[in-house]
């Protein structure tokens, strides 16, 4: 079963994919199976138990008001914003909620949302377990899901390899691997984004595939301008101040843009990053790319290449995002994209790599220049943990994106430089990846119990907070 680039691109709301967008997304299936199963008028209360990094970390990163939401049949990508806050203190003050049919159940949100902070789930650390009851607590309905990254989620009946979102459709050209993705595109004469055009028309029409292009890339970009003109202090209790406005005002009042400073191209770069990061961190409206987490580097990439190259085309975008998608289905299919399973090496580090293939592609690479910019973006970002601090989508996690948008910028450069040929392939660095994330400590994969989170003065996130 392939993978869309729809599938990894996916419009939603901060901070995390991983705890926000795939809890949400998991919850509204509970409850709209409850009506399909004729459960819901005989639902009394649900309760929602969270394993592993969803209860270390998720209070934090907003899962309790997902699941909220999406009990109440919220799409990530659909729901009200502003509303958020609203809607879930109704829930909490009432100690009512009513589902996606309009059946109103008694729910606690101390009680019925219980995070399991040692315990862990077969199969993944972001797990999760439903379970409907009637008037007499007697169990009605249960599911168990794993959110593995990327908004993506994993009923606990389907197979290891096997995500809901997935299209059974079969494509003209299939690949697992960057070494097959090549291959194609030498005997087909493509480029890695035309393949991959190819491959979305066997499931939607082109025109479609180009308006939901272009509604991505007007998502970040809004994302990226809603970030410079907003201020004030982030959510959850680090107090951490926005900046992205500031630095906005900043380089607005340099003239000539790059002209009168050689690096000042990238304190953009490094302005649309925060930007975006900032956006998530405040719950907003962000794309993940291919998480939340990493959701400033793609945008961040992509707006320095329509702000800064020569000869651009309103094409290019979509051949931009096109590319990143088919880096990022190797990443998924190979690896993981989840920084509760690998660190964030798969999410910064897979994003980076997105990226700087991207980029090389849209700057004129060859198929194997841009196999070879996405190799030397993860190379680079090997062994790169995920410690969050308070278990928030802040420290480091803001910053580390700018960072790996110059990387991004640097690997494509340097690729561009040489003919394609280089001593490690991306497969190979793919591999690595998924190994090192297996030997990588629990305590710095999205626990919050390693690393920055335990050196840095520890700041208390209460569920109530968040």
């Amino acid at each position: 079963m392939a993978i869309s680039v729809f599938d990894l691109f996916k419009i939603g709301i901060g901070p995390s994919s991983s705890h926000t967008v795939g809890p949400m997304k998991a919850a509204a299936i509970f409850s709209n199976s409850l009506y399909e199963n004729n459960l819901s008028t005989a639902c009394y209360r649900i309760t929602i138990e969270m394993y592993g990094s969803l209860a270390a970390t998720g209070a934090g990163h907003g899962t309790p008001k997902a699941i909220i939401l999406g009990l109440q049949g919220e799409a990530p990508e659909t729901v009200d914003v502003d509303s958020i806050e609203q809607r879930v203190n109704e829930v909490r003050e009432s100690g009512l909620l009513t589902l996606a049919d309009d059946v109103t159940i008694n729910f606690s949100y101390r009680d019925d949302l219980i995070m399991h902070r040692d315990e862990v789930l077969p199969f993944h650390p972001n797990g999760m377990r439903f379970t409907a009851f009637d008037k007499n607590n007697e169990a009605l309905h249960y599911r168990i899901f794993f959110s593995v990254g990327g908004g993506f989620v994993i009923d606990e009946s389907a197979s290891g390899d096997q995500i809901l979102v997935e299209n059974p459709i079969a494509q003209p050209w299939p690949f697992t691997s960057a070494k097959e993705l090549l291959a194609m595109c030498r005997k087909s004469g493509r480029s890695i984004s035309s393949l991959m055009l190819e491959n979305e028309r066997v499931w939607r029409s082109e025109h479609e595939i180009n308006h939901l292009l272009d509604t991505l890339w007007k998502t970040m970009n809004e994302c990226i301008d809603k970030g410079c003109r907003s201020e004030g202090i982030m959510p959850g209790g680090l107090k951490v101040k926005r900046r992205a406005a500031h630095l906005y005002r900043k380089l607005k009042n340099r003239s000539g843009l790059s002209r009168d400073d050689a690096l000042l191209t990238l304190d953009w770069v490094t302005l649309y990053a925060l930007a975006v990061n900032e956006e998530n961190a405040m719950g907003g409206r962000v794309v993940t790319a291919p998480t939340n987490g990493a959701a400033g580097i793609i945008p961040a990439a992509l707006r320095y290449y329509m702000t800064f190259a020569d000869g651009v085309e309103p094409d290019d975008v979509r051949r931009f995002l096109l590319t990143a998608g088919a880096i990022g289905i190797l990443y998924k299919t190979n690896a993981s994209i989840s920084g509760a399973e690998v660190g964030c090496q798969g999410e910064v580090g897979s994003a980076c790599s997105m990226a700087a293939g991207a980029l090389a592609e849209v700057l004129g690479a060859t198929p194997e220049q841009v196999e070879n910019a996405a190799e030397i973006a993860m190379e680079h970002n090997l062994g790169l943990t995920c410690d969050p601090i308070g278990g928030l989508v802040q420290v480091p996690c803001i910053e580390r994106n700018a960072m790996a948008a110059i990387k991004a910028i640097s690997a494509a450069r340097m690729a561009l430089r040489g003919n394609g040929e280089h001593y490690v392939s991306l497969d190979q660095v793919i591999a690595t990846m998924r190994e090192t994330g297996r030997d990588m400590k629990d305590s710095y994969k999205e626990t919050a119990r390693g690393g920055l989170a335990v050196h840095v003065l520890e700041v208390p996130v209460s569920i109530v907070d968040c």
